[in-house]
C-alpha cells in the first residue's frame, strides 16, 4: 500500500510540473489521468481509511491555509464565510436529501440525508488555485478560502448525526444545533490553546528546524485532542492555524522562511495526491455499486440529476443572500451615515462594514461548488452495518453517487470556472486603490521606522567610523538612492541593517494591531524583509 501511495505521488508532481508548464489546471489533470488509469487492466485498488483522510491528509491541509490566511480578512467578511460554509451546507444537505429521496430507488429520507452532508461541503482547493492564476479579486479569495476552512466543520457535524440516526447509534448530543454549537465552540478553544502552547514552546528553541517540527505537529495534536472530547477536529485545526500565523512574526526570519518552504511542499504533495486518488477510486466504486445489485444508468441519472440539485441550491442561496445582504448593508450604512459622531477609524483603515460583493463576484462564488476530498472521506466513514446488525440502508449507492458527483463537479465546474472568470473580467477598483494605499502606508511607515532607528542609533554610538555609516545611510534614506560612491565594511554594514529590520518589523506590527494597516500586506512585506535578513546574513558569513 505505502509503494503505491508513492507511486501516485510521484506520477501526480509530474504531471502537475507538466499541467503548470502548459498552463493547464493541474488539479483537474491529475483526477482525470487518475480517472482514465483506474480503467486499465491490473490496476490495484487504492483504499485508504477515512480515518486515514480526515486524520492524517486533511489537518495538515487545512493548518496549512489558515495559517497562510490573514484572520482579519476573515474576520471581515465573516459573515458571508459563515454563510456559506454553515447555513448553505446545512440548506444543501437537506435539500439534496430531499432530491435524493425522491429519485433514487430504494433510499430512505434518512439515508438520503446521509447523502446530502456527504455532498453539502464544496472543496476549494481547486478553485483558490485557479482564481490565484488568473486574478480573482481579494475579496472573492478570501470567502472562499473562508468557507472552505469551515463548511467541512459543519457538514461532518451534520453526517455525524445523520448516520447515528440511521444505523440507530447515539450522536453525543442528539440535538444537532446543541451539538453543532459544543462542537464548533469547543473545538475552536482547543485550537487557540494548542496554538498558543505551540508558540511559547517554538520561541524557546533557537534552532529553526526544531521549531518547525513543532509546527508538524500542532495539526494531528489539536484535531486528535478535539475529536476526543467530540468537538471538531477541523474547527480546532483552524483556529490553531490562525492563532500561529498570526503570532509568526514574534517568531525568528530563519523559522519563517523554512517553515514557508516546508508548508508549500507539503500542500504540493498532499493536493496532488488527493486529486490523483480521486479518480482512482471510480472503477472500483462503480463494480461495487453493481455488485450490489444497481443499475448503473439508473445510478448515473439519479447523480446527475442530484449534481443539477446541488448547483441549483448553490445558485439560488448566494444569489438570495447576497439581495439580504445588500438590503443590510443600505441600512447599516445609512445609520452611520446619521451619525457624524462615529469615528472614520484610524489611519488607512478601511471602512466598516466591507461593500457587499457584486453579482459577478458572486457568479463565481456560485459556481466553484467543486466537491473534493472530504466528501469521499465521508462517504467511506459509513458504516456497512447498523446497531442492529442489518446492511446500512443505501450505502453502496450513497458512495457511488458522491464520486459520481465529485468528479462531474470537478471536471464541469474546473474546466469552465478560467474561461468564466476570464470572461466576467472581474476588476475591484476600490481594493485596488485600496491595496495600493495600504502597501505606500507600508512604506512610509518602514522609512518611519528606519530613521527613528537611525537616530537611536547615532545617540548611543561613539565609534567614528560606525557613526559615519550611520550618518550617510540616514543621508541615503533621506535622498532614497542607492549606495554607490562609498563602501564600508560589510560586518558593520550588515549589524545595522539587521537594526533597521527590527525597527521596520515593530512598526510594521504595531501597525497591524492597531489596524492602520492591512494584515495581508503585512505579511507580503515581512516576507521581502525576512528574504533581506537572510541574504545580509549569507553575505555576513561569507566575509568572515
Amino acid at each position: 500500500m505505502l509503494a503505491h501511495i508513492l507511486v501516485v505521488i510521484i506520477v501526480a508532481i509530474v504531471i502537475t510540473g507538466l499541467a503548470e508548464r502548459r498552463n493547464a489546471q493541474p488539479a483537474l489533470l491529475v483526477a482525470i489521468i487518475g480517472l482514465a488509469a483506474s480503467f486499465i487492466p491490473g490496476v490495484p485498488r487504492l483504499e485508504l481509511a477515512p480515518e486515514i483522510i480526515l486524520g492524517v491528509f486533511l489537518p495538515p491541509m487545512l493548518f496549512s491555509a489558515a495559517s497562510d490566511f490573514s484572520f482579519a480578512s476573515f474576520a471581515k467578511r465573516l459573515g458571508s464565510i459563515v454563510n456559506l460554509g454553515v447555513f448553505l451546507v446545512f440548506a444543501s444537505a437537506a435539500l439534496v436529501g430531499l432530491v435524493a429521496a425522491l429519485i433514487v430507488p430504494g433510499m430512505g429520507l434518512a439515508s438520503a440525508i446521509v447523502l446530502g452532508a456527504v455532498l453539502a461541503p464544496p472543496d476549494a482547493v481547486a478553485a483558490i488555485a485557479i482564481g490565484r492564476q488568473v486574478g480573482l479579486p481579494a475579496a472573492v479569495m478570501t470567502v472562499l478560502k473562508g468557507e472552505s476552512l469551515i463548511n467541512d466543520a459543519a457538514a461532518l457535524t451534520l453526517f455525524t448525526v445523520a448516520v447515528a440516526a440511521v444505523s440507530g447509534t447515539h450522536a453525543f448530543i442528539s440535538s444537532t444545533p446543541l451539538y453543532f454549537l459544543y462542537a464548533a465552540v469547543v473545538g475552536i478553544i482547543v485550537g487557540i490553546v494548542i496554538g498558543q502552547l505551540a508558540q511559547l514552546a517554538r520561541r524557546r528553541l533557537s534552532n529553526p528546524s526544531l521549531a518547525t517540527a513543532v509546527s508538524v505537529l500542532v495539526p494531528f495534536a489539536a484535531y486528535l485532542a478535539a475529536e476526543e472530547i467530540h468537538a471538531s477536529g477541523v474547527l480546532a485545526v483552524v483556529a490553531a492555524g490562525f492563532a500561529l500565523g498570526h503570532l509568526s512574526a514574534k517568531s525568528g526570519y530563519a523559522e519563517r522562511i523554512q517553515e514557508r518552504n516546508f508548508w508549500r511542499t507539503i500542500d504540493t504533495l498532499l493536493e496532488t495526491f488527493v486529486f490523483a486518488y480521486i479518480g482512482l477510486q471510480l472503477r472500483f466504486v462503480i463494480t461495487d455499486a453493481s455488485l450490489a445489485g444497481y443499475d448503473m444508468g439508473k445510478l448515473l441519472l439519479a447523480a446527475g440529476a442530484i449534481y443539477v440539485a446541488a448547483t441549483l441550491v448553490r445558485f439560488a442561496w448566494v444569489f438570495g443572500t447576497a439581495v439580504l445582504g445588500r438590503w443590510r448593508h443600505r441600512l447599516v450604512m445609512d445609520r452611520l451615515a446619521a451619525r457624524p459622531d462615529v469615528p472614520k477609524g484610524p489611519r488607512g483603515s478601511r471602512p466598516l462594514p466591507p461593500p457587499p460583493l457584486g453579482w459577478k463576484e458572486n457568479l463565481v462564488i456560485a459556481w466553484t461548488g467543486m466537491r473534493g476530498v472530504v466528501t469521499l472521506a465521508a462517504a467511506a466513514g459509513i458504516p456497512a452495518v447498523t446497531a442492529a446488525g442489518t446492511a446500512f440502508p443505501g450505502r453502496n449507492a450513497i458512495l457511488a453517487i458522491a464520486f459520481f458527483v465529485t468528479i462531474a463537479s470537478l471536471v464541469v465546474h474546473g474546466l469552465s470556472l478560467p474561461w468564466l472568470i476570464r470572461t466576467l473580467k472581474l476588476e475591484d477598483e476600490r481594493e485596488r486603490q485600496f491595496m495600493r494605499h495600504q502597501s505606500e502606508l507600508a512604506q512610509q511607515l518602514s522609512d518611519e521606522a528606519d530613521r527613528q532607528t537611525l537616530d537611536a542609533y547615532l545617540a548611543t554610538e561613539l565609534d567614528p567610523e560606525v557613526r559615519r555609516l550611520t550618518e550617510f545611510m540616514a543621508k541615503r534614506l533621506a535622498a532614497r538612492r542607492q549606495q554607490t560612491e562609498q563602501e564600508f565594511d560589510t560586518t558593520m554594514s550588515i549589524a545595522l541593517g539587521a537594526k533597521l529590520l527590527e525597527g521596520r518589523r515593530a512598526r510594521l506590527l504595531a501597525a497591524r494591531d492597531a489596524r492602520e494597516l492591512d494584515d495581508t500586506v503585512v505579511r507580503d512585506m515581512l516576507e521581502r524583509m525576512d528574504i533581506e535578513q537572510a541574504f545580509m546574513q549569507t553575505l555576513s558569513s561569507a566575509s568572515r
